[in-house]
């Protein structure tokens, strides 16, 4: 592979009017769906018809396609504004809103729910999250147990601020309370004595004995030891007493028992009363935040029909291993693996499938959020409409994106740019650098974490959330807000075309992990951070990145609906050329037999490290272990390139110690451009196939760039700049150039076409360094509009000692002017220095380009330029200066209830126990060095 660094030849960033459109060389016609959404969040609810008009149209001329409505706590002060949840005031908030976005062609989602997990005030006690405990006696022959089975809660309460409050200042029952948005309650468990649910007894020689029904109602045992040793174990249900996290006035109560059928049912019968008599056309779905229930004291770990659920699923009863599970008995992990898949089971049957099913039915999809649950989360995406994920990480995305993938699905949506930074300090280029990790991970539906509603009326900057960019209007980087969403609405009308093109699955090991005990009964599961990190699942999924396969997870479960065609593994989204297994030691029985089948029909197994040994589960273990034997057995293994192989039927299994050069002998392809760091994302659209490339260097990148797929032609397509045009081939590469940070659309088709070739540039001579003098003039923004400055060398406006250039936040002007180079070239490279912040050019009053971050560059087209040209360049920084200021002042911007407004990183948290920046130095902003202009052709 050719490759050339170029120091002044980068495109893909340069920002030039788009060639004429030809009609096989287009962009998609942009819909509301492929624009980019945000998280809305409602404060208190304390909105009005006005003021949600205004912001409606101020998001729609912005660029946003849509709103997901958020209630959550209120503001101090705005009390007589709030609207109780799902009352008949907020219904009509609501309905009105979803006129004015049908006016607009603005979506709206909501969240069923007030913060999260579900739940409210109509949660009863009975449908509430519930905890086990757990006690033991002992007791010898003819003795009787002198304490009575009970168990004394001793109760406690944890809130959402630094604000302390003891349990003695909430009332029972918590309906009795009438200043929840103050409490700012978690958690709470109040004082109460349980009565036992099961009573075991155990003597030494493992005699088991339930003496439940010999406890009267007052908790005496009735029972008389026999011969021998006895060891009683008695499991009490009580609250797990989570609250909803964030809730709004009105929707303040406790989470819901996601465990329970009926308790999702009536939960969502709220909503069937709250929307009676109601129009919500232009609903378009249901939210759900991600599971988030023991992110607090104890864990949410039972449901009142746990017991005859585990007996009706695996085969016996959990009453006589009661030991087993809690005592670590000899039994302990095939009980700990059942008791953990039958959570998992009734999370996505009771809760999620329950909940899609009445969406459904009322003709709402649902988005959600499975990570963070006890339970196989790739199964839990599947079960939704629209998987969404969150963070930072690629393997993280995955697991929504694989379970789109595998199933189907067209669109998988992420929360974006939660806590990107500390607030105030993230960028729009950071926000975009975030973005494509977002499309490399197969997400193709963003949502902004997020935009608070706020009244016009109030004091900058207006009301905020606590983890959040703030993408906010008071916020000076919302100038060039419209050229960001503009390159995700681009980006996005491919990406949601089509299928995923991925060749590899890699087995998701839940059972190795249910097999592994803890000090808690349940484990959570979130990306590789979570459950898998340090293991070989996650080292395969890393090998596979950055070498350039592309793959997807896949479940046991999801693993039962494949099957084989022409070799591969077809399911209901896609094809796949194998199936890794990585270093796996326990495997279900139907799982086994699953690939063992597909073997046989055709396709390629690889057993990377080991082959499976074990099935899990006390479950007919002896049968089942002694089948899944059987079904090993029968493979005839022998020496291979890689390690061992075994032909079965018209497959074969691949065992081995070096995963690539097990994926090689499986004839599985591989994308090569990786080794230069540009990493893809790949789908196949009819007979084209589609890339999202990315520079992932920290410099220009310029050379013929392989691809795996056959192609006739290509066409390229630059989604910051809207240029397109066919590329250059040559034996099958394709001629790229691109900006550090930058992207690409690449369109392979199999049949030649014709058009506009796509704008490469190259330089045609040294750069030109624009003297000045420049003029800085300070547009909109405060706390005060500084005097105009006039500079001869560029330099961060925050540099000069002037206060009211420190604590400014908002858009300034630059202006010089220039003459116009002499010389044949008909386009010129301006490139600039060090830009802090946002910036749109200008020359001659033409509106040339938007730059979000240093390595992107404008092309000047002479059609442009006159003898003598007047260049701008108007820079936004971003809130934090101004914010400086206004902590120094002791401002009264951080009024929520709740949790208020905490700072992310430790540094920053003041006296009070919330964020800070009075401690800070100002934000260099503005423009740094030289701005150059070269010729190029």
């Amino acid at each position: 592979m050719k490759k050339t660094t170029l120091s002044a030849c980068i495109l893909t960033c340069f920002l030039s009017v788009a060639g004429s459109s030809q009609a096989q060389v287009n962009w998609p016609e942009i819909t509301s769906q492929h624009k980019p959404w945000s998280r809305w969040w409602w404060e208190g609810s304390a909105v009005k018809n006005q003021e949600l008009r205004k912001a409606l149209e101020t998001y729609q001329k912005a660029g946003l396609g849509g709103l997901e409505i958020v209630p959550i706590y209120g503001v101090k002060g705005y009390e007589k504004d709030f609207l109780p949840y799902l009352s008949p005031q907020w219904m009509g908030a609501l309905t009105y809103t979803l006129q004015e976005a049908k006016r607009l062609n603005l979506g709206i989602d909501m969240s069923q729910g007030s913060g999260w997990p579900f739940g409210g005030p109509w949660v009863s006690e009975k449908d509430a999250a519930k905890t086990v405990y757990h006690q033991t006696y002992e007791l010898k022959e003819g003795q009787r147990l002198s304490e009575k089975v009970l168990y004394s809660v001793p109760g406690f309460v944890r809130t959402a601020n630094p604000t302390k409050l003891d349990l003695s200042q909430v009332k029972a029952p918590l309906s009795a309370n009438t200043n929840l948005q103050e409490l700012a309650l978690d958690q709470i468990q109040y004082p109460t004595q349980l009565k036992a649910q099961r009573l075991v007894a155990r003597n030494q020689r493992g005699t088991t004995l339930d003496l439940t029904r010999k406890i009267d109602a007052s908790g005496t045992l009735n029972w008389q030891a026999p011969a021998g040793n006895w060891k009683l174990l008695a499991l009490f249900e009580g609250m797990h007493g989570k609250m909803v996290e964030r809730a709004a006035p009105g929707g303040e109560g406790y989470a819901i028992d996601h465990f329970s059928k009926a308790a999702t049912d009536r939960y969502l019968s709220h909503f069937d009363q709250a929307f009676k008599g109601y129009t919500l056309n232009g609903l378009r779905a249901m939210f759900n935040d991600s599971y988030e229930v023991d992110d607090a004291r104890g864990q949410s770990n039972w449901t009142p029909e746990f017991f005859a659920e585990f007996r009706k699923r695996r085969g016996y009863a959990l009453e006589e291993h009661l030991f087993d599970l809690l005592e670590k008995g000899e039994n302990q992990l095939g009980v700990l693996y059942d008791y953990r898949l039958t959570i998992s089971e009734l999370l996505q049957e009771n809760y999620t499938a329950a909940w899609r099913k009445w969406a459904n039915q009322r003709g709402y999809p649902i988005r959600n959020q499975s990570h963070g649950s006890p339970a196989n989360i790739l199964d839990l995406y599947a079960t939704s409409d629209i998987p969404e994920t969150e963070g930072r990480d690629i393997f993280r995305f995955k697991f929504a994106s694989s379970a789109a993938h595998v199933t189907g699905k067209t669109l998988v949506s992420c929360e974006a740019a939660t806590w990107l930074n500390e607030h105030f300090v993230s960028t729009l280029g950071d926000v975009k650098r975030a973005t494509d990790l977002y499309f490399l991970g197969g997400v193709n539906h963003l949502f902004y974490h997020g935009i608070e509603y706020s009244p016009s009326t109030d004091p900058w900057p207006g009301w905020l959330f606590y983890a959040a960019v703030h993408f906010q209007p008071t916020n000076p980087f919302w100038h060039h807000f419209p050229t960001l969403n503009q390159y995700i609405a681009r980006s996005q009308s491919f990406l949601q075309q089509g299928r995923a093109n991925n060749d590899v699955l890699l087995y998701y090991p839940l059972a190795d992990k249910y097999n592994e005990p803890g000090r808690e009964l349940l484990q959570h599961f979130d990306g590789m951070e979570k459950g898998f990190k340090g293991t070989v699942f996650e080292a395969s999924a890393e090998e596979m990145q950055a070498k350039g396969y592309a793959f997807d997870y896949i479940s046991d479960k999801q693993i039962l609906t494949l099957q084989t065609q022409q070799n591969q593994l077809l399911s209901k989204g896609g094809r796949y050329q194998t199936l890794v297994l990585p270093a796996v030691r326990y495997l279900p029985l139907a799982t086994q037999k699953a690939l063992l089948q597909l073997v046989h029909n055709g396709a390629t197994v690889i057993f990377y490290k080991n082959r499976p040994e074990r099935v899990p589960g006390l479950s007919q273990h002896e049968s089942q272990q002694k089948a899944f034997d059987e079904g090993f057995a029968a493979l005839q293994w022998s020496k291979s390139e890689t390690g061992q192989q075994a032909v079965w039927g018209k497959g074969r299994v691949l065992l081995g110690n070096d995963l690539s050069k097990l994926l090689e002998q499986a004839r599985v392809r591989r994308e090569a451009m990786v080794a230069e760091g540009i990493q893809f994302s790949r789908r196949i659209i009819g007979p084209k196939t589609l890339y999202f490339i990315l520079n992932t260097n920290k410099k220009a990148w310029e050379g013929w760039l392989p691809l795996s797929t056959k192609a006739a032609s290509v066409a390229l397509y630059d989604a910051y700049t809207g240029d397109k045009g066919l590329a250059r081939l040559q034996n099958g590469n394709v001629w790229v150039q691109l900006a550090a940070g930058a992207s690409l659309i690449l369109e392979t088709a199999p049949t030649q076409r014709t058009g506009t070739p796509f704008p490469y540039y190259k330089t045609a001579g040294a750069k030109i360094a624009l003297q000045g003098p420049w003029k800085v003039h300070f547009m909109e923004g405060g706390p005060n509009l500084p005097a105009e400055l006039e500079l001869t060398t560029l330099k961060p406006w925050t540099e000069i000692n002037q206060p009211e250039l420190q604590e400014f936040s908002g858009l300034a002007r630059y202006q010089t002017t220039f003459t116009k180079p002499e010389g044949p070239a008909k386009r010129w490279l301006l490139q600039l220095g060090k830009l802090y912040g946002s910036a749109e050019v200008l020359v001659n009053g033409t509106s040339v380009g938007t730059l979000l971050e240093d390595e992107q560059q404008v092309v000047l087209d002479e059609r442009w330029l006159k003898a003598s040209n007047t260049l701008e360049i108007k820079v936004a920084n971003g809130m934090a200066n101004r914010i400086i200021s206004l902590d120094r002042q002791g401002g009264t911007y951080k009024k929520f209830y709740n949790t208020n407004f905490p700072a992310r990183l430790k540094e920053n948290v003041g006296k009070d126990g919330l964020f800070t920046a009075k401690d800070w130095k100002p934000l260099p902003s503005g423009l740094e060095g030289e701005i150059t202009i070269q010729p190029i052709e």
